[in-house]
């Protein structure tokens, strides 16, 4: 019989906040053999498995090449991550602030955007030098429990800040204003209140993130939509739409098969019953 998955959620270090927004430890995931929709987000991800590697089967963007590893890291898309599983998985997936990475890796998210590389091929990107050590899996699995696991991830991260990079203030603000305001703030309003023309600040989005801060508010916009469905919120449709920013429930569900590449309901009757409300979950707040 299969065990039920197990989630666990803790914020970094003090020192790693304003870089990672907090770990997700899983066990157990998913019960059953089949696809996983790693589901865009306001954050770039890093997996870390605990046992097998991970079978990235379908990226985000059809042109680059799937990959398999312990050790992966994603950054900002506009499609799903679709993960294989052949068996049910355990490992720590961190959520890192895209304005973070340079920092953390040497790379700009503009440079993952869209794509799911493992680890060590960071090298050459960028500035990146991976500090992070190959070890890192195995040092992670082999702690007894959570509080050590995370802790691993704690030592490992803070080692790698070797550098020192921060963005400008502008674009530090209107990213929190897009984030604080779940999607919702018009990017006009947004850059007359950094001092930014708006082709401007669409540029130093780009450049940073790789999209847009339409591109940001529509992430931000599905990403509440998908909290308030795991939250169970999965029974009034029209009102998860208005709540979020959708001018109804078909404007919903069109985003929907967007970026997630299926319906809703299919998304609910295929991975919501195996999936955590991690908001209920101890962690961090999803703020940059």
């Amino acid at each position: 019989m299969a065990r039920e998955p197990e989630w666990v959620a803790r914020a970094p270090h003090p020192a790693l906040r304003p870089l990672v927004a907090r770990y997700v430890g899983y066990s157990g995931f998913p019960p059953a053999p089949g696809v996983h929709r790693g589901l865009p987000g306001a954050h770039a991800t890093l997996i870390v498995s605990l046992d097998e590697p991970v079978p990235v089967v379908g990226m985000p963007d059809p042109d680059r090449s799937p990959v398999r590893s312990r050790v992966l890291i994603g950054g900002l898309c506009l499609a799903p991550v679709l993960i294989g599983r052949e068996r049910p998985q355990s490992g720590v997936q961190v959520e890192l602030r895209p304005l973070g990475l340079a920092q953390l890796f040497g790379v700009r998210a503009a440079e993952l955007s869209g794509d799911v590389v493992d680890l060590a091929d960071l090298a050459g990107l960028g500035d990146s030098v991976v500090p992070v050590p190959r070890s890192l899996p195995d040092r992670v699995a082999e702690a007894p429990d959570w509080a050590r696991r995370f802790a691993a991830l704690d030592a490992a991260l803070a080692g790698s800040l070797t550098r020192r990079w921060d963005p400008t203030p502008e674009l530090a603000r209107a990213w929190w204003r897009l984030t604080r305001t779940a999607g919702a703030l018009r990017i006009e309003a947004l850059a007359h209140e950094v001092g930014w023309s708006r082709r401007h600040l669409a540029a130093r989005f780009r450049a940073e993130t790789g999209l847009s801060p339409k591109q940001v508010a529509r992430i931000l916009r599905f990403e509440r939509a998908t909290a308030m469905l795991r939250a169970g919120g999965g029974r009034d449709l029209a009102g998860v739409a208005v709540a979020c920013g959708y001018s109804d429930q078909a404007h919903l569900s069109h985003e929907w098969r967007a970026l997630a590449g299926c319906s809703v309901r299919t998304w609910m009757s295929e991975e919501l019953p195996f999936l955590q409300d991690t908001a209920t979950v101890p962690g961090a707040d999803s703020g940059a």
